[in-house]
């Protein structure tokens, strides 16, 4: 595994010095998941911000004997129990691979060392958070605005290649929906039905 999507990612925003780059690839650590192995159990402390260099992750909470999907993060994204990391209080729901995946992972202690020793330091741990954010916002918006049908639709234009990746039961429970539901809305998207 290279480092070269992150760093591509990256530089999309700010070029990074050389030196800086170095340093915060020293305190990078590999990290792969299976599919369905769990990222972060429900009741620990999240310690790392991840770079998902392949793969997709959920986040869900288990209400009632009930699974609901929460959070879906896509390859070419940062995923980490946000609320977690920053407040070093453990979570009350769980990160699991939908897929095998391949995380490029930097430690609590390392980044707060990469925001005190290097010049883009801040930039970069900004950048995981405002992606976090916008991502997690642009969600609570399609909730408020859109129907379930406009938010699998949505999802589907973003995200093609979920239906080979993610069980619809999933997709149902992050759009908000009963899996009867979904198939209900993709029967009326699909032609001839």
């Amino acid at each position: 595994m290279e480092h070269t999507k992150l760093k591509k990612y990256l530089e999309q925003y700010s070029p990074l010095p050389a030196t800086d780059w170095q340093f915060f690839v020293s305190r990078l650590q590999p990290r792969t998941f299976q599919k369905k192995d769990l990222i972060l159990p429900a009741g620990a402390v999240e310690n790392y911000v991840n770079f998902i260099d392949s793969g997709i992750i959920r986040y869900f909470v288990i209400e009632e004997e009930k699974d609901i999907t929460f959070e879906i993060a896509f390859e070419n994204s940062f995923a980490t129990a946000y609320d977690s990391f920053l407040t070093r209080m453990p979570v009350q729901y769980a990160a699991e691979a939908l897929t095998d995946v391949e995380l490029w992972s930097i430690g609590y202690d390392h980044l707060q060392e990469m925001y005190a020793l290097t010049s883009v330091g801040d930039r970069v741990g900004r950048l995981a958070a405002e992606q976090l954010y916008i991502r997690k916002n642009k969600r609570q918006m399609s909730f408020l605005k859109d129907d379930a049908g406009a938010r699998y639709t949505g999802l589907m234009n973003d995200h093609p290649h979920l239906l080979q990746h993610v069980p619809l039961k999933y997709l149902a429970s992050y759009i908000g929906i009963t899996p009867q539901a979904l198939s209900r809305i993709r029967r009326r998207m699909t032609p001839g039905t």
